[in-house]
């Protein structure tokens, strides 16, 4: 696609009313994704079989064109790929929430592509599912740190500040190899629903200013790494709401289209922005945050866009249940050739869940298990004792609430991995029970009695119908 825009709208707001008077989300939606059916790239190195179990869902890849390339380690391939937008002068780097098998690849990244930020956009935990691996250390153990063996990394917690709607902690990255270390940026927006949008794009773009002030978005360092659990859709609202108003700030407010340009990000990762609400959001957000900016001469009138944040309150409070299945798409399958253990723990887990025959990734009813909101004051691991609260009292109920929040955290995933055995012992134990009985008879004396040869028959057709309706 060129960098020209094509035919831009008088009106940013004007475009955003008239879609929304007519309740045309869902039809301006489908028209996007219609345009991005007839892109023909190719997701080659997802597919072959030792990088399969390296993503989280089976129809979230990264295009070939434009996956991050590792260096180093034990595979080339992660699940992200570069979204280069020039002339905005951004780049990000967008990729899925790290499974356990991949968070030192996923550390390995930040390193190799001198990333100074990580913008998290979901919780490890959503809906008792697991949606992220932990891939940071607890500040409340005695040593906040994790070591990544198979990509020879350290990363160590320094310190943390806590707002209202998220966290931003400071980590600190180290290469075993070199003796290098780094500090990183850890800014995690924790009140975004599973299903659906913020509530208000005021607290959204409160977060993005943050991140934007830290300086980890300029072209002097290396592309911030940006991810949810899927890396599409909350990731991808991040990103096109940013842009604009990158652009707006630089011509203005009419010099940007949303729909052409999301196009255009969308020829680096497939499938950002996956709801119509999700694209309503991004409209309001840009034309809430592009009223602080200077460049914005086109006089947004107040009663307009007292209209427009009435609508996304609106729309917050709505039960979108049609909505619902396009949030997320639908969780990973057991890899080939696992056994019949495996797949009946993969649809106790999402039961709901049944991805749809589409171009672009389809949502499960239920998603998959999150870190639980911590509603602290600042902590960190060197007495900031400016941030905290000034009765001690209160500091310490306030430690032992999030204290018993992480223990129960723990506990959760310590019952879903015990669960987990306990199915695959008893799945073993059933296959066990119908293994072929061997019966010890000489071959010549089963030629001479007739009875011993049907009655071998018939134990072996019994163990045979036995797994076929067992599914063995």
């Amino acid at each position: 696609m060129t960098n020209e825009i094509k035919q831009p709208v008088s009106n940013l707001e004007t475009e955003y009313l008239e879609i929304n008077s007519t309740n045309a989300w869902s039809i301006f939606y489908q028209h996007i994704r219609e345009e991005y059916g007839n892109f023909n790239y190719t997701c080659d190195e997802s597919k072959k079989p030792q990088n399969k179990n390296l993503n989280r869902y089976r129809d979230v890849a990264p295009y070939d064109h434009s996956r991050i390339i590792l260096q180093k380690g034990p595979y080339d391939y992660i699940n992200a790929n570069l979204l280069n937008v020039e002339r905005a002068h951004r780049r990000y780097i967008l990729t899925q929430g790290p499974l356990p098998n991949t968070s030192g690849h996923f550390w390995l990244m930040v390193w190799e592509q001198n990333s100074k930020a990580i913008v998290m956009l979901n919780k490890v935990i959503e809906k008792s599912q697991i949606k992220c691996d932990q891939y940071w250390p607890l500040e409340t153990v005695e040593e906040p740190s994790l070591t990544f063996v198979d990509v020879n990394l350290k990363v160590d917690f320094v310190n943390r500040t806590q707002s209202l709607d998220y966290t931003t902690r400071v980590l600190r990255l180290t290469n075993l190899d070199l003796g290098d270390s780094r500090e990183i940026l850890h800014f995690h927006y924790t009140t975004w629903p599973d299903f659906g949008v913020p509530e208000s794009p005021t607290s959204f773009l409160q977060f993005l200013n943050d991140v934007r002030r830290s300086g980890v978005l300029d072209e002097n360092v290396g592309p911030p790494i940006v991810h949810c659990s899927a890396g599409i859709g909350r990731s991808g609202t991040f990103c096109l709401v940013d842009t604009c108003l990158k652009l707006i700030d630089e011509n203005g407010l009419n010099s940007v289209n949303v729909r052409d340009l999301l196009l255009e990000m969308r020829r680096s990762r497939m499938g950002l922005i996956q709801t119509p609400d999700q694209l309503r959001f991004s409209y309001a957000a840009i034309i809430e945050g592009s009223r602080g900016l200077p460049s914005n001469n086109n006089g947004i009138t107040t009663e307009n866009h007292d209209d427009i944040m009435n609508n996304i309150h609106n729309l917050v409070n709505q039960n979108n249940v049609e909505e619902e299945d396009d949030d997320e798409p639908p969780p990973l399958p057991p890899p080939r050739g696992e056994s019949l253990t495996r797949s009946i723990i993969s649809d106790q887990l999402s039961n709901d869940s049944s991805p749809e025959n589409e171009i672009e990734p389809r949502p499960p009813n239920k998603p998959l298990p999150m870190e639980p909101t911590p509603k602290i004051a600042t902590s960190n691991s060197h007495n900031n004792e400016d941030h905290r609260p000034n009765s001690s009292n209160s500091n310490n109920k306030l430690r032992h609430r999030y204290q018993d929040k992480n223990e129960r955290l723990a506990r959760q995933v310590r019952d879903i991995k015990r669960k987990q055995q306990q199915t695959e012992e008893g799945q073993k134990l059933k296959r066990s029970l119908f293994n072929p009985v061997t019966i010890g008879i000489d071959q010549k004396m089963k030629r001479r009695n007739p009875v011993l040869i049907l009655y071998t028959r018939r134990q072996n057709r019994r163990y045979e119908n036995r797994r076929y309706l067992l599914g063995i």
